[in-house]
């Protein structure tokens, strides 16, 4: 199902068939890859039947449909290389991804992948350029969870544990008792958050999630990015000498905007006033990162990492997306100039 753009805000999605529709974006989401549209005055269409993302093997012959370098409807077949694939890229750590070595090109972006019932396992998403035989696809569970929320409310709501951590040094892992060098150090949780409901506390060291081992702070970010509010992740964490697992689960709201403003004024150093579209800084705190980078009253925030900031809830997916980064590329407008800069935290 090719799309073209054929002016500004209108979106024309052609069938197979040859028949064309106009189409309105219900919401979409730039982390996740996905959108969701509504055709205009399109009867019944026919649709795919949904399988089980969950229930996938290594090895399990897939198929992959797309329009690669513009050829349209073209048919791959391969295998299922590996589950829960991260990958790095410019924007950071992704995780959780189908890999297959199905050929998936520039174009394939967006097309289904299907398991020989003709069922839809997952959704391509992303290539590796510079390799043969690899590419990536969102899982069709996750796919459904962030399509609920782009169906009801515009956007995926950021998901928020409430803890920080840094990274162990070997000092630290031979403290609490480990072999090997691994694991996060929570430096700090949020009163009332949801890691303080499950009973982590600052000092603990969390060890896996979902029972997969955490290596690092990085790789802890990449394991949790892309979790949604309908699901459950539970943690392996390390306390008085202690391995206690611990489960989460999230509820609807997780952060509000009151705590977003707080925790970026205690964490980056400024507050920001948002008129329009415009997210403009109100204050910036002395001492802070943001004083030290030099940001003043006045300045515009035109973006924070990959998230633009045009509505209220853009500061707070922002701030969830790179809250234990080391450094933040931000594009800042002051009077007439425009620049990118980069907060070290």
């Amino acid at each position: 199902m090719p799309m073209s753009f054929p002016g500004e805000g209108d979106i024309t999605v052609r069938l197979n068939d040859g028949r064309e529709f106009v189409a309105d974006l219900v919401g979409s989401d730039p982390d996740f890859d996905l959108a969701v549209l509504r055709l205009r005055k399109a009867g019944k269409l026919p649709q795919v039947s949904m399988g089980d993302s969950e229930d996938i093997l290594i090895g399990e012959t897939v198929i992959a449909i797309g329009n690669p370098f513009g050829y349209s409807h073209t048919v791959t077949t391969g295998v299922i290389s590996a589950l829960n694939r991260s990958m790095q890229t410019d924007r950071g750590a992704f995780g959780s991804f189908i890999q297959t070595d199905a050929a998936i090109n520039p174009g394939n972006s967006g097309g289904p992948l299907l398991n020989i019932r003709g069922e839809l396992l997952g959704i391509t998403t992303a290539i590796q350029a510079r390799a043969e035989g690899i590419g990536f696809a969102i899982p069709i569970n996750k796919a459904k969870y962030v399509v609920d929320e782009l169906l009801s409310s515009g956007h995926v709501e950021p998901i928020w544990f409430g803890m920080f951590g840094q990274d162990m040094d070997q000092a630290m892992c031979r403290y609490f008792g480990l072999e090997d060098q691994y694991g996060m150090l929570v430096t700090d949780v949020r009163k009332g958050s949801p890691a303080a409901r499950a009973g982590i506390r600052p000092g603990d060291a969390v060890l896996a999630v979902n029972d997969k081992r955490v290596r690092n702070k990085d790789d802890y970010l990449s394991r949790l990015f892309g979790t949604t509010k309908k699901e459950r992740v539970s943690f392996l964490a390390l306390s008085c000498g202690e391995e206690k697992p611990r489960r989460i689960t999230l509820r609807p709201q997780v952060l509000d905007s009151a705590t977003a403003t707080e925790l970026v004024r205690d964490r980056w150093g400024f507050e920001l006033e948002t008129r329009g579209t415009k997210a403009r800084v109100a204050k910036v705190v002395p001492g802070s990162p943001a004083a030290k980078l030099g940001l003043q009253p006045g300045d515009v925030i035109h973006q924070i990492g990959n998230r633009r900031l045009t509505r209220g809830a853009d500061l707070l997916n922002a701030f969830l997306r790179n809250r234990m980064q080391k450094s933040v590329l931000m594009r800042v407008q002051r009077e007439r100039g425009l620049y990118y800069v980069r907060l070290t935290l």
